[in-house]
């Protein structure tokens, strides 16, 4: 199967980024689309710059090359203001969740409310327990996050990130930390929500299985560029060395098990050395 799309199917364009941290590169040439409407996944090994890649496409980074376009518009170009304007299309479940742990799970979801805009109490509690009830919780409205497991807390997250009724949703790392129950519940939540509320998500994740259940495209990311693009399906069937390696989790392959290091013998004799 080949994807092909006209530009205007495309609500996010990466073109020829890259972006370094100090002396290393994290990102070499990198391009990617995020498909209008789809749940795009972002999958790769630890350290290559997945969550990197969230914060350039919200410009909380700014690339040292190449451009980020949402929605028709260079995000280079926006001053301050329409950056905030534009931040507002967005809604973020963190790693872990990230809730405010001296608030109610109640006024962790309203807390965007009620620094963004200028709704009344009344209209707080109705949008606040409708979000929950959307993730099944609207019961525990009035517990304390440290009373919650850990699938809870990740649908307390997502409330809070869908209650400013975002178009674009990213999630980073959902699936992390869960039991399987749990990581069932918050997958089949990405897909409903996407396509009950017609939102675009982004769903940065290194859990195949999952992901790869709920997704319309993916996007292996290693070395500093995109490895593989393609369907689930695709990658699954897909024989290069390095996508085998991670759709399949094999020990053996291009990421090595050792992190770079000195010739191991030449080591050990110079310190024996006192070198």
């Amino acid at each position: 199967m080949t994807w092909s799309r006209k530009l205007s199917d495309y609500l996010i364009e990466v073109h020829d980024v890259d972006f370094a941290r100090g002396d290393r590169s994290i990102f070499k040439n990198l391009s990617l689309t995020i498909g209008r409407g789809d749940v795009t996944a972002v999958m790769g090994p630890s350290g290559t710059g997945k969550t990197t890649l969230l914060q350039l496409i919200t410009r909380q980074l700014v690339p040292d090359k190449g451009r980020i376009i949402v929605d028709g518009v260079d995000i280079a170009s926006l001053s301050q203001s329409e950056l905030y304007k534009l931040r507002q299309r967005f809604g973020m479940l963190f790693q872990n969740g990230a809730l405010l742990t001296d608030m109610s799970v109640f006024e962790n979801v309203a807390f965007p409310l009620r620094e963004h805009t200028e709704l009344s109490e009344r209209l707080i509690r109705h949008v606040v327990l409708t979000k929950l009830h959307a993730v099944g919780l609207r019961g525990a409205a009035y517990l304390m996050p440290g009373q919650l497991s850990g699938g809870m807390s990740r649908r307390v997250a997502l409330a809070r990130a869908m209650v400013m009724d975002p178009d674009i949703l990213i999630y980073d790392e959902p699936f992390v930390g869960l039991d399987p129950i749990s990581m069932g519940v918050i997958a089949k939540l990405i897909r409903q929500m996407n396509d009950a509320l017609d939102l675009t998500s982004i769903v940065v994740s290194h859990d195949v299985r999952e992901i790869s259940e709920v997704s319309d495209f993916c996007y292996v990311i290693a070395d500093g560029a995109v490895a593989a693009s393609g369907s689930p399906d695709e990658l699954n069937a897909d024989t290069s060395a390095l996508v085998e390696q991670f759709m399949h989790g094999l020990a053996d392959g291009p990421v090595a098990f050792h992190y770079d290091a000195p010739d191991y013998e030449e080591q050990l004799l110079g310190k024996a050395r006192g070198n």
